[in-house]
């Protein structure tokens, strides 16, 4: 709590406050709070302002005071009379501070933050991962020479070929090969590009080309009932994660030739047909 009588100890605890918020403000998972911490900082920038043209007068009042450590008062009124004007020149450029911050939060103000989940009593959208393609063994090989040669970049363009638009997204859907978070293990590398993810792993030797998938559950809930009244098909399985076998070595993938965890390919063209070449 400040004491309003105590500087040294009023500063010291107006600097761990603003250390705390700037650790607590890495994060801001309810982007409403943004508002009253801008009111916040506000009135802080004011207090800032005061307190610098008050510590100003300080220098100047008691300049008659002021030696050097030889003691020396010409010197010392001279560091005076320069700590009391960049002191003043600070409060000047806080006014600039103060302006802007004030201006932030007016508009910050004026906003009414919906977040995704909660627009018309149900969810607007959800922003999930589909499966586009998983190699493994050689095929993997070739890819991750390509990173390696190329760089990530080259094997995400060399991976998109994989991508048949709807008919892969309904291939996901089927299988279950859709993931709130990208299904990335400990020792996988990531790169992207666009609504493209691709992971990459050459100690296990295996990559994924995954691409982010949003959807309105409304017109989920309606595609659901369409496919179930068509074929009896029921709406597919959600997964959140993508498990790995504790293979150690790449070697130990290739022993077998389709994982369990490897997802289905669109089935319109299997790899062979497609093969790596473009």
């Amino acid at each position: 709590m400040p004491t309003c009588t105590d500087p040294r100890r009023d500063a010291a605890e107006a600097s761990e406050a603003l250390r705390g918020l700037a650790h607590a403000s890495r994060a801001m998972e309810n982007p409403a709070d943004t508002y009253p911490i801008l009111g916040e900082l506000l009135a802080g920038v004011r207090s800032l302002r005061q307190s610098l043209d008050q510590l100003a007068t300080a220098h100047l009042t008691h300049r008659g005071d002021a030696h050097d450590d030889a003691g020396d008062q010409a010197i010392g009124t001279s560091e005076a009379l320069a700590a009391a004007d960049n002191l003043h020149q600070a409060g000047t450029v806080l006014d600039s501070v103060e302006e802007r911050l004030d201006a932030a939060t007016t508009h910050s103000g004026r906003i009414a933050w919906h977040p995704a989940h909660t627009v018309a009593g149900h969810d607007r959208v959800e922003r999930q991962w589909i499966s586009v393609v998983f190699l493994q063994g050689d095929e993997a090989d070739e890819i991750l020479d390509l990173v390696d040669r190329d760089g990530p970049d080259a094997a995400i363009d060399h991976l998109k070929g994989f991508d048949y638009g709807e008919e892969t997204t309904d291939a996901a859907l089927i299988n279950g090969y859709v993931y709130d978070t990208p299904p990335a293990g400990a020792l996988d590398r990531e790169a992207t590009d666009g609504d493209y993810l691709l992971l990459y792993n050459h100690q296990l030797g295996h990559v994924s080309l995954l691409r982010r998938y949003t959807t309105d559950p409304v017109e989920e809930e309606s595609t659901a009932v369409a496919r179930e009244a068509i074929g009896g098909i029921n709406a597919p399985p959600r997964h959140t994660g993508m498990r790995m076998s504790p293979s150690p070595t790449r070697a130990a993938v290739r022993e077998s030739e389709t994982a369990w965890f490897a997802p289905a390919r669109p089935s319109s063209a299997s790899s062979a047909e497609r093969g790596l070449g473009r």
